[in-house]
């Protein structure tokens, strides 16, 4: 099997496209399709579909991908490894977040003591951010969603809460607080089935026997927040992401435990990486208010 060919399937899986792809390997496009084509001949099979500028997995694809995933991973790993406590001079530190209000202050600071280091950081939903983190997409993950996992290390980062919005049109848009029975009856807009914001949201629901009235599912917080600006419900964020502007209003609730921890979740298994290390390491002086370096006491 040949290593370049490989290596240059994994480029555009990971970047869906051959033309971001040929840019983050540094050859050009013509050459990193030839690349994937004389794979794809060696072995008679198609491992993407190519749909204009981008390119979506096979079935097969997506299989081949998994196994490049963790392959790479490991060859990174070895890297690290080999590098020792090497000063944090150079690397790329891939993260996942359910959020990034609360990544990009580790990751600020993370830059801010090792300035040689880059970034790359994805959003999405609870699942989506733990599915990356077990393909060896992501090296570390901040979200809200603890996982008892014994393949994950997770450390407590900060605490959050839930809060209600809605336009300033809105009959509640002078309310500071509400009851959680007032909701009784009221449309809502969530997220979709997987975020911890829902999750935690319809659980407090049930557990005081509160039934709201149409539930309207919305992908994406700023979807969530278009649609309650259109009027069609109350929505709920984190209050640590809530923007006072001229859009919305806020709303807390009472008679409802509403707290959300937020987690740094790694892999086990590679929490002593250098670049794993180093984000741990700023997230819990972060925690805990400190800005000095200290070392990082295994659990």
């Amino acid at each position: 099997m040949n290593p370049t060919q490989l290596r240059a399937f994994h480029h555009v899986a990971r970047e869906r496209g051959f033309t971001r792809a040929a840019a983050v390997a540094g050859v050009g496009q013509p050459t990193l399709s030839g690349q994937v084509k004389a794979l794809e001949s060696t072995y008679g099979v198609r491992l993407f579909e190519r749909r204009g500028r981008g390119a979506q997995l096979t079935e097969l694809g997506q299989g081949l991908y998994a196994l490049t995933s963790r392959l790479f991973a490991l060859e990174d790993e070895a890297r690290a490894l080999l590098s020792g406590t090497s000063a944090l001079t150079r690397g790329h530190v891939r993260v996942s977040a359910d959020s990034a209000y609360h990544a990009v202050p580790i990751l600020a600071e993370l830059k801010r003591r090792h300035g040689g280091l880059t970034f790359s950081l994805s959003l999405g939903n609870s699942v989506s951010v733990l599915r990356r983190l077990f393909d060896h997409e992501a090296d570390v993950a901040v979200m809200a969603k603890l996982t008892a996992d014994p393949r994950l290390f997770t450390l407590p980062f900060r605490a959050d809460r839930l809060v209600l919005f809605v336009p300033h049109r809105h009959a509640w848009a002078r309310r500071r607080r509400i009851r959680l029975a007032e909701l009784s009856g009221q449309d809502m807009v969530l997220r979709e089935r997987g975020s911890v914001t829902r999750g935690v949201f319809e659980a407090t629901l049930a557990a005081a026997a509160v039934r709201p009235g149409a539930i309207i599912e919305v992908e994406g917080r700023e979807g969530v927040g278009e649609v309650v600006a259109a009027g069609f419900g109350i929505g709920v964020v984190f209050e640590s992401e809530f923007r006072p502007g001229d859009r919305f209003h806020r709303i807390a609730v009472t008679g409802a435990d509403l707290a959300v921890a937020e987690y740094v979740v790694c892999l086990e298994e590679r929490r002593d990486l250098a670049l794993v290390r180093a984000f741990l390491e700023v997230a819990a002086d972060l925690s805990a208010g400190r800005g000095a370096v200290r070392p990082l006491s295994r659990s």
